[in-house]
């Protein structure tokens, strides 16, 4: 339990602090001002973007742990095709990999989601040396990380799941203190608030997450988008002079 209050921890250091979730851009446009734009975007987000990190990482999370419900295929003697536990072979994590990144339909995105995921790469290997964290590759997705980082700690796909959303609004709710000079109050009320209003979020990624590992299929990853984040995505990529990576 330890372990995931430390992952929840925003000083831990996972490169997340240099994103804003998308919303500087918005900022930066007029388009968020005050703690009740910064909810009205999360409320749009997280049920998008943040359902398929979420996703991922649960799906990460059941791919990760020890004697994990993935399923390869046998041939009987009928010649039909069967579940066989036992021959649970290595995780293709390439495979997962190449799904979010299909899921990501912009390239500035899939480079932050990289660039989080290469930090917090550096942090589970130094928090917990026995991750299974073999074949992620040297730039893997953010939300593959921490799937794989939460089942070090001892959690479940649902703990993962929770953590993703928790981050995504804890960038963007940080970040509009930074950009905006807002109350930090105030916008932790709006982070408290999101959580609650997003526990079905949670609840669907985690479901879906487990779902797709258990069939080793991630086609069954959920995939949603919202344009004008992405659009502003592009346009922040292209920008000078900001705060944030992302």
């Amino acid at each position: 339990m330890s372990g995931l209050w430390l992952l929840a921890d925003s000083r831990l250091p996972t490169g997340g602090h240099a994103h804003s979730g998308g919303i500087e851009a918005a900022v930066r446009r007029g388009l968020v001002s005050a703690p009740d734009d910064v909810a009205a975007w999360l409320s749009g987000r997280v049920p998008t973007a943040g359902l398929v990190t979420a996703a991922a990482s649960a799906a990460a999370c059941s791919l990760a742990a020890p004697g994990s419900g993935r399923l390869a295929l046998s041939v009987d003697s009928m010649g039909q095709k069967r579940p066989s536990p036992e021959l649970r072979g290595p995780v293709d994590w390439a495979r997962w990999d190449a799904s979010v990144s299909a899921r990501i339909p912009v390239a500035a995105l899939r480079e932050a989601s990289r660039a989080q995921g290469r930090a917090m790469l550096r942090t589970v290997r130094a928090a917990w040396p026995d991750a299974a964290i073999g074949g992620l590759g040297a730039r893997p997705h953010q939300a593959l990380v921490l799937g794989v980082a939460v089942t070090a700690a001892g959690g479940t796909p649902h703990d993962a799941a929770a953590l993703a959303v928790h981050h995504l609004v804890g960038q963007v709710c940080s970040a509009a203190v930074r950009l905006l000079g807002l109350d930090p109050l105030a916008l932790a009320g709006v982070h408290a608030r999101a959580l609650d209003e997003h526990v079905g979020v949670v609840d669907r990624a985690a479901e879906a997450g487990a779902r797709a590992a258990a069939r080793d299929d991630p086609d069954h990853l959920p995939s949603a988008t919202t344009p004008l984040p992405e659009v502003l995505a592009v346009l922040h990529a292209r920008s000078e002079g900001a705060l944030f990576a992302s």
